[in-house]
């Protein structure tokens, strides 16, 4: 039985510019890894109908035939290195400099990736013949859209009635220190588009147009002003932030005839997706009809609000936890929404990993040290769980 090492992997991984949606080949990498460990290996490759969206590579590999089966999830796309001058070195081109792996993906998140391999490989030569089945969900569309990645794979998973008991997402999930969180949950996310439509005219005679801004900034000032709630103990309060607004008017003397805003929320699971749409547009709807304007609305809904009940696996993940970094890690759910939105549709699950302190930036950097504990984290959930 092979040996995989985590910083060797770290790097090889990092060697694959898979800017999404690019895969340039690290998908298929890292399944021939999984194969040499005795793992059953599925590319799964999704097009988008409507053609919005390229073809991705996704990563479904499954060792054992028997319950419980443990899964792990991750993503091998990364987002794109910004201007290459502003880096130390070549973002593709892994190194390492005082005691940090330096490149792109080397916190978020193929670093996580090659530490649980690494773990799986130590596992498995002690542990053969263990009761059980462990997988991977590796995807190339966690950074984009997300429409061709992980949630077509749980949807595959549901059709072919392939079984998760409990999934381990590797995001990086400490703010500072390794060991300081465990996501348990994630805020919902909608997105919404509003257009307002009025009368256009000259600016000299406002009395026979309808000014769309006037109403537009009515319904940002309403909409600001009208506190979602205020959280409860698992969840921080749901916020709605303006992401941009638009007239597209370059006359000085013209009433424009439209104006456009965008928002998004992040709510906690005191709303739905629905509840927040019929909210929103009520408000919208009375504010047009009273400055006799019409409007537009449209939603995206990016994945609901969810949290994981903390039970025996989580507890035991977190003793483990504290045991290797001498940190108590907080169960939380803030940041921002990951591939467990989907994954919850089919298994219950917990999000940890790296620290996120460097993640998207010039620079991206983990330390060696973490990358050796987070290893031993992830050994040790896997032979407690299968004990």
């Amino acid at each position: 039985m092979i040996i995989i090492n985590e910083l060797q992997l770290s790097k090889d991984l990092i060697r694959f510019p898979s800017v999404t949606p690019q895969d340039a080949g690290a998908i298929r990498f890292l399944s021939k890894k999984l194969k040499k460990l005795g793992f059953n290996c599925r590319i799964l490759e999704f097009k988008d109908k409507n053609k919005k969206s390229k073809p991705i590579k996704n990563l479904y590999a499954r060792i054992g035939k028997k319950r419980p089966n443990l899964c792990y999830a991750g993503h091998t796309d990364v987002v794109p290195p910004g201007n290459i001058k502003d880096w130390t070195i070549n973002p593709f081109k892994p190194s390492v400099k005082k005691n940090y792996l330096i490149g792109r993906g080397a916190n978020d998140m193929k670093s996580s990736i090659a530490c649980f391999v690494a773990a799986v490989s130590k596992f498995l030569q002690k542990n053969r013949k263990f009761n059980g089945s462990i997988s991977f969900l590796i995807t190339g569309d966690e950074e984009g859209y997300a429409i061709n990645g992980t949630k077509k794979v749980v949807d595959y998973l549901k059709k072919k009635k392939e079984k998760i008991d409990f999934c381990i997402v590797g995001e990086p999930t400490n703010p500072n220190k390794l060991g300081e969180m465990i996501k348990i949950g994630r805020r919902g996310s909608l997105t919404g588009k509003i257009e307002i439509t009025g009368t256009q005219g000259h600016i000299a005679y406002p009395h026979l147009s309808i000014n769309p801004i006037n109403t537009l900034v009515t319904i940002c000032k309403k909409l600001k002003e009208n506190k979602l709630d205020k959280g409860n103990k698992n969840f921080q309060p749901s916020n709605l932030e303006f992401t941009s607004i638009n007239v597209d008017n370059k006359a000085h003397n013209v009433i424009p005839a439209r104006a456009k805003a965008n928002f998004n929320i992040r709510y906690n699971n005191l709303h739905t997706a629905s509840s927040l749409k019929k909210k929103i547009s009520l408000i919208v709807k009375k504010i047009s009809k009273k400055s006799k304007c019409n409007y537009k609305i449209n939603f995206m809904t990016n994945g609901e609000a969810f949290l994981t009940k903390p039970g025996k696996t989580i507890f035991m993940a977190k003793k483990i936890i504290k045991k290797i970094t001498k940190i108590n890690p907080k169960l939380s759910t803030t940041g921002g929404t990951s591939d467990a939105r989907f994954i919850k549709n089919i298994s219950p699950c917990l999000e940890f990993g790296l620290v996120n302190k460097t993640m998207h930036r010039v620079d991206e950097c983990v330390s060696l040290s973490d990358l050796k504990k987070l290893t031993r984290i992830y050994n040790d959930i896997l032979v407690e769980y299968f004990k």
